[in-house]
């Protein structure tokens, strides 16, 4: 008889048991209506996975919203969002956990629709496989080609293309023999070159759990024996240790950790590291856990190490294996997939998020954009919406980092637009540039506090900002003449007249709007460098580029100068009749009419041109300048 004993140590040998298997992190994607959320729906459903409640549930919902009159319609089971059941597409990356006797899933189900490109990225970003589905009817699509490129661009080279309706070609070999040759040379194009194919038929089952004694011609394992027994290597592995602190854990005075999971390779206690970006080096006394220490640490595995000797290490910083180390950069070439709603703009500063790390960064350069339906290389000076570019990044500190194709973990990053806080861009680093070596700060011995005391000022710039005919460069001029004749040594930046010189080659699009603005912040620096009170007069519409010029400057040096005109005034104070003809259609991207003003948030001053007279202003700024106001 079966004591309670024996019991108990089968319910503990079945829980190690799948406390034990391995994880395969898939994701299904193709075009509209080649039946990926019914495989999954199936999948599901012949995994018995289902509680007598959810049957129920498809059951209703198949004759409220099936397509299958009246027939368990299994994509219902993940087309979660009540959009997508009534238009019957798949619109958001549904995710779902299931698990077999011989392995777990974690599967994402992606949107087919060219508009819902950056959810399949999300979903792609995490997988160790695709299962690419086909229409036996319709073969090869655009959509089968642009979810291909995505899922190479992500690094998945794994991908079980599964022709799907089957059963409405009379299971024809020859149909899916064709298939499969074609999309083999597709995935080679792309260098993608583990390819399986099985014909199926996700909506009669042919295939999917189990072999289908309709398809007798095909002699392969099914869509789920393929899951559960495919070997995915991980590229990872071989570049050597590397753990990403997330926290430094000091709960008290006798104990300093460095917490984070191990990204890659393996660590035990005496190992030497490296901490970057410093380049301190040491060695690993302990490898720490909830559950006590461990002798050696994985790739996987979260865990907190202790050194042998002090170090300064700080959240975001890289610890690895010495004898292995990745590099460390300030700019790189790297693909990147837009994901806000207003387009990328070369010049403009975001945020950029690499692991635990933060640091601002820069598009410099759109080398191209990508066709993302062709994969041909086209010219680009913006990016749009789901568009793909090849870019140069610049950032303002150095970050350890690995090429994206060797390890995901340190070569994925995201991009945060710095007024809203939204993930605006999704990013592969690919390599180094060279540039950045050849690149040092030359040490001067004559620094900006020499420059300042022998003028006997402090440095400062004033950003004089509003619309066309605000009365900036009028303020400005006149708060100059004063300071001047008070024995301050300034300078002014007009915005037309450096468009007669510096910035002559830009016109009025957002793009040049934000690089006119990169390149008069960058002068404006340097002559408060060399110790003088530059004013900046230019129309400067962005607030993110306006915080980007603030940003370049130390603490009290940056004054933002808001010439609060209204729109009206400034029409009636146009002497040139720009405004006359950018409302007849004459000058196109002219601010106020067709182009936006963003109006600061938080400027030092602000200034009522409605109010005050232009000499009034004048000493308004000259006395806020000087600490008097």
């Amino acid at each position: 008889m079966r004591t309670e004993h024996d019991a108990s140590t089968a319910i503990d040998a079945y829980l190690q048991q799948h406390e034990t298997k391995s994880l395969l992190r898939f994701i299904t994607c193709g075009s509209v209506d080649d039946g990926k959320s019914t495989l999954l729906g199936r999948l599901l459903y012949d995994s018995k996975l289902l509680f007598d409640d959810q049957l129920a549930a498809l059951k209703g919902d198949s004759l409220r919203h099936g397509t299958q009159n009246g027939e368990l319609d299994f994509a219902l089971l993940v087309d979660g969002l009540s959009a997508e059941r009534e238009q019957g597409i798949t619109i958001d990356v549904a995710y779902r956990f299931f698990g077999t006797e011989r392995r777990k899933f974690i599967v994402a189900d992606c949107p087919g629709h060219e508009q819902y490109t950056r959810n399949m990225a999300t979903g792609a970003s995490t997988a160790d496989l695709a299962v690419v589905l086909v229409d036996a009817r319709k073969g090869l699509l655009t959509q089968t080609r642009r979810h291909t490129y995505i899922c190479a661009l992500l690094g998945i080279r794994h991908v079980l293309l599964a022709v799907n309706k089957m059963d409405l070609i009379d299971y024809s070999e020859d149909v899916f023999r064709t298939i499969e040759a074609d999309y083999r040379e597709l995935a080679a194009s792309m260098d993608i070159t583990q390819v399986s194919a099985v014909p199926l038929s996700a909506l009669r089952g042919e295939n999917v759990s189990s072999r289908s004694d309709r398809i007798d011609w095909y002699d392969g394992p099914s869509l789920l024996e393929h899951l559960e027994t495919v070997q995915v290597a991980h590229v990872a592995d071989d570049v050597g240790f590397r753990l990403p602190v997330q926290w430094v854990c000091r709960p008290d005075q006798n104990f300093r950790g460095y917490a984070g999971h191990v990204v890659a390779g393996q660590i035990v206690p005496g190992d030497e590291v490296v901490v970057l970006p410093s380049g301190a080096r040491s060695r690993v006394a302990r490898i720490v856990t909830a559950d006590g220490d461990l002798p050696r640490a994985r790739s996987g595995d979260a865990v907190t190490l202790t050194l042998t000797d002090e170090r300064d290490i700080s959240r975001g910083d890289v610890i690895a294996a010495a004898t292995q180390p990745p590099q460390v950069a300030d700019q790189f070439a790297a693909h990147l997939l837009w994901m806000g709603e207003a387009p990328l703009l070369p010049g403009r500063s975001y945020w950029l998020k690499i692991g635990a790390r933060t640091v601002s960064a820069q598009v410099t350069e759109i080398k191209h954009k990508v066709d993302v339906n062709t994969q041909e290389a086209l010219a680009a000076k913006r990016l749009e919406l789901n568009e793909v570019g090849y870019c140069n990044l610049s950032l303002d500190h150095a970050i350890a980092f690995e090429a994206y194709a060797h390890c995901r973990e340190m070569g994925a990053f995201i991009l945060i637009d710095r007024q809203s806080n939204g993930t605006v861009a999704a990013g592969t680093l690919n390599f180094a540039l060279r540039r950045a070596d050849n690149i040092h700060w030359q040490h001067t011995d004559v620094d900006r506090a020499a420059r300042a005391r022998i003028k006997g000022q402090a440095p400062a710039c004033l950003w004089f900002t509003g619309l066309s005919g605000s009365g900036k460069s009028t303020v400005a001029n006149l708060a100059e003449k004063r300071l001047h004749a008070r024995g301050y040594h300034t300078y002014m930046l007009d915005g037309d007249n450096v468009r007669h010189g510096l910035n002559r080659d830009l016109g009025f699009t957002d793009e040049d709007r934000v690089e006119n603005i990169r390149r008069v912040a960058e002068v404006a620096k340097l002559m408060v460098d060399a110790g003088l009170i530059v004013l900046v007069s230019f129309i400067s519409p962005f607030r993110s580029e306006r915080r980007m010029a603030r940003d370049l400057f130390g603490e009290g040096e940056f004054r933002e100068v808001f010439m609060d005109a209204p729109l009206e005034l400034c029409e009636r104070r146009d002497v040139k009749g720009l405004y006359a003809k950018a409302r007849a259609g004459e000058i196109r991207n002219f601010t106020g009419i067709d182009s936006p003003y963003e109006p600061p948030e938080h400027a030092e001053i602000h200034l009522r041109a409605a109010e005050h007279t232009a000499e009034a202003m004048a000493e308004q700024v000259i006395e806020t300048l000087l600490g008097k106001h």
